[in-house]
C-alpha cells in the first residue's frame, strides 16, 4: 500500500499545493495573502499538467529524414506529446501577468483604504454608502 503512495509522489505534491493555495484564498483576510494563495494554486495546476504529460522511454517528436525512410510507419507512442508543455508555458505567462495585475490592484486598494484587510475595507465601504 505504501508503495502506491510513494510511486505517485507527484500527485501528492500538487494536491498538497492545491490545498495550501485554496486554504489561503478562502481563510485569509489579507488581500496579498489571498493573491499568493491564488498563485500557489495556479502553480499546482501547472505542476499537474506537466507531471501527467511526462512519458518514460519516449523521445522528442522530431523525425529525421534518415529515420526509417518513407516506407516505415511512425509509432506515435514512441514520442512525447509537446502540446501540454507548450500550453503550460502559456499558463505560466498568464499566471505571472495575473499576479502582477492583482498585486498592482492591491497597491491601489491600499492607497485608497490604508489597509489590505477585507473586513476593514468592507466596513469603510459601508460607511461611505450610508
Amino acid at each position: 500500500m505504501i508503495e502506491i503512495f510513494i510511486a505517485k509522489y507527484n500527485y501528492w505534491a500538487y494536491i498538497i499545493l492545491m490545498m495550501i493555495g485554496m486554504y489561503a484564498m478562502i481563510t485569509k483576510n489579507n488581500l496579498v495573502k489571498k493573491i499568493i494563495g491564488m498563485n500557489i494554486f495556479q502553480t499546482a495546476i501547472i505542476l499537474f499538467y506537466i507531471s501527467t504529460a511526462a512519458k518514460k522511454d519516449a523521445t522528442i517528436p522530431i523525425i529525421m529524414h534518415g529515420h526509417g525512410g518513407a516506407h516505415q510507419a511512425v509509432h506515435a507512442a514512441d514520442f512525447i506529446n509537446p502540446l501540454p508543455h507548450v500550453l503550460m508555458l502559456t499558463a505560466i505567462v498568464v499566471s505571472v501577468a495575473t499576479l502582477g495585475v492583482a498585486l498592482s490592484l492591491a497597491v491601489k486598494v491600499y492607497r485608497s483604504y490604508d489597509t489590505l484587510e477585507e473586513d476593514e475595507i468592507y466596513q469603510q465601504i459601508r460607511r461611505k454608502i450610508k
